[in-house]
């Protein structure tokens, strides 16, 4: 039965709802590639985007088909790398519309999906993630329900992907049938034993006990490479659990996609420089690391602020990444074609400030440049200028910048004619300026000229649920940088990083970590590796918001707290039929003894009408 007869027969209007239309999931606005282009020019804008599939449109805007990074490999392989899309791509994509059910996708053998109106042009594209998040957020709408168990079910099932679960003792709590049909173990086989004996050179027990979430990591899985997630499951502060997912079968495509590539960039050295120079600025907010709803509602707004052309105002403590926002932003802009110029207004000194920033003509003063120099702001024509740290701008150039936006136009430093500015604005800082307004240090009316659109960037100890993300980036580059062998931290340290306050934010946390990797002998990172600071909030009680942040929420989770209470109750039938022997329990159950020892753990009896409490929330992830 599929999701949608399952939820037809509960609830019919509940099914057609707002809630579950596709619109609201969707990736709004995705990039697009047109027929004439040819698959080493789509290959090159992939690897740009960091995307794996482009939507091919013709002259028209109308949805022609996808091209992925599977096909392209294809072709790729068959020297077809020169080839224009216009002779490659056929009208046979899947595509829904914005109004569709998400449910309607579920049973779809597809990764992504395209989402057109009425004309066939594309407006959005629909991923698995954005399909999971819609499924997650469902099974909260329908927990009430009498046959949520059952639809969770089917949720799971109709995955794509192999989807394993793993409890704190590395024992298989979920094996769905995807995996099932990889691997050829049926999931009554699986589910009770160890995951190392069930999947080949899995980690996921290794996860377990570092909480280190890995993602798109390569595993060899009965011969054949995989690409897989291993992501732990944390409650209450500690790990419980870890979910392992099978995201792409035969990497070895990978490869040689990978080596046709990096010869083509070999012969473009010449351009290399300036295309690395150019990468920093071209960053995306997907690039900025974080899934919490704090870093999520940044985005959003940041998202927005970048389709106009309005002043923002970037506030958060240092460290916190404001200069990374400004670049998302100023690469989603009008402005993206143009540069991006950063301005340290707090490392220009006074007297300097206005050549720096208008620029100069020859002769302007002693030591001036023959035939001038082009300031900040001349640099930044047609593009984005930061000025970063604001606050520290001198009462005098405040006045100057304030006439500049409002005139669209600036002088140079000795200079008789005025130069039309046509730049988007973008300021950032970490004081208050309103405090430093009644103080006398900030103009009144530059504030409100500046602050059209604030973005107000949280401290990393308002968003912990992203610190064990980071640290997993971070640690990984950093071992990668120094070139030494991966290291790991224990899910004790991981929670001693989650606790501390990071005063200094992602730049501190950053710090400590390339301090514990070039100083620490081996492999492991344990909590008395860590620097003096952390070992004494290592003790310290995370608040319940804290804790809250850092607890992991998936479909599976809210299908083990529905089913957890008939398996105890089936574990309880089971022993009183074996007189109370656990080796015979066992074995009518079909579990090792091992196993029915772990879950008799949590789990106790009332002397009076036996009814089953949980200790410890057995199967809560």
């Amino acid at each position: 039965m599929s999701i949608k007869d399952i939820i037809q027969q509960e609830n019919q209007e509940f099914y057609t709802a707002e809630f579950l239309q596709v619109k609201n999931w969707m990736t709004p606005n995705p990039y697009c590639i047109r027929l004439g282009q040819t698959l080493r020019a789509a290959g090159e804008m992939m690897e740009q985007l960091k995307i794996d599939s482009l939507p091919v449109i013709d002259d028209n805007d109308q949805l022609i088909g996808l091209l992925t990074l599977k096909k392209l490999f294809s072709y790729f392989l068959h020297g077809k790398e020169n080839v224009k899309l216009i002779h490659c791509i056929k009208r046979n994509v899947k595509a829904v519309r914005p109004t569709d059910s998400i449910l309607s996708t579920a049973p779809l053998p597809y990764e992504q999906l395209l989402v057109v109106d009425e004309c066939k042009k594309v407006v959005g594209i629909l991923s698995l993630r954005d399909m999971m998040d819609a499924y997650c957020k469902l099974v909260h709408r329908l927990q009430q329900k009498k046959n949520t168990a059952d639809v969770l079910r089917a949720i799971l099932e109709s995955a794509y992907e192999g989807i394993a679960v793993v409890d704190q003792y590395g024992v298989l709590l979920e094996f769905n049938e995807a995996y099932s049909r990889f691997t050829g173990i049926q999931r009554a086989d699986a589910i009770g034993r160890h995951v190392a004996e069930v999947i080949d050179n899995t980690h996921l027990h290794i996860t377990v006990k570092t909480g280190i979430p890995e993602r798109g990591v390569i595993q060899n899985i009965q011969g054949q490479d995989m690409v897989v997630h291993r992501i732990p499951i944390w409650n209450e502060g500690k790990v419980t659990g870890a979910i392992g997912m099978l995201i792409f079968e035969g990497v070895s495509e990978v490869y040689k996609i990978y080596e046709t590539l990096h010869k083509g960039h070999v012969r473009g050295k010449k351009r290399q420089s300036f295309s690395l120079k150019q990468e920093d600025s071209r960053m995306t907010l997907d690039q900025i690391i974080g899934v919490s709803e704090e870093i999520s509602k940044v985005k959003r707004i940041a998202r927005k602020a970048a389709r106009t052309t309005a002043t923002v105002l970037i506030t958060g403590e240092s460290g916190t990444g404001k200069e990374m926002f400004a670049k998302s932003i100023h690469h989603l802009s009008p402005y993206s074609s143009g540069p991006f110029i950063s301005v340290n207004c707090g490392a220009i000194p006074e007297p300097l400030f206005e050549s720096e920033l208008f620029g100069y003509e020859e002769g302007a003063f002693t030591g001036a440049k023959r035939g001038g120099k082009q300031g900040k702001l001349e640099l930044a024509h047609n593009g984005t200028i930061l000025l970063d740290e604001i606050g520290e701008m001198p009462l005098v150039m405040q006045t100057k910048l304030l006439r500049v936006l409002q005139e669209k136009e600036a002088e140079r430093v000795g200079g008789v004619q005025k130069y039309r500015v046509n730049v988007r604005i973008i300021a950032a800082t970490n004081r208050d300026l309103r405090e430093m307004m009644n103080e006398g240090l900030f103009r009144e009316d530059l504030y409100y000229r500046l602050n059209v659109i604030q973005l107000h960037v949280p401290p990393l100890r308002k968003r912990r649920k992203d610190i064990p993300i980071l640290l997993s980036y971070y640690l990984k580059k950093l071992c990668e940088k120094y070139q030494l062998q991966e290291k790991h931290v224990t899910s004790a340290a991981v929670s001693s990083f989650i606790r501390h306050d990071w005063k200094g934010n992602i730049r501190e946390m950053i710090n400590t970590i390339e301090q514990l990797v070039t100083l620490v002998e081996g492999n492991i990172i344990d909590v008395h590796h860590l620097p003096e600071m952390m070992k004494e909030k290592s003790t310290a009680l995370v608040t319940n918001n804290d804790l809250k942040d850092t607890q992991a929420i998936s479909v599976i989770q809210e299908a083990k707290n529905i089913g957890k209470q008939k398996e105890k109750e089936m574990i309880i039938k089971v022993l009183k039929e074996a007189g109370g022997s656990k080796k015979k329990a066992a074995e009518m159950l079909g579990i090792h003894r091992t196993t029915l020892y772990q879950k008799l753990k949590n789990i106790i009896f009332d002397r009076r009408n036996c009814v089953v409490m949980s200790l410890h929330n057995f199967y809560k992830m």
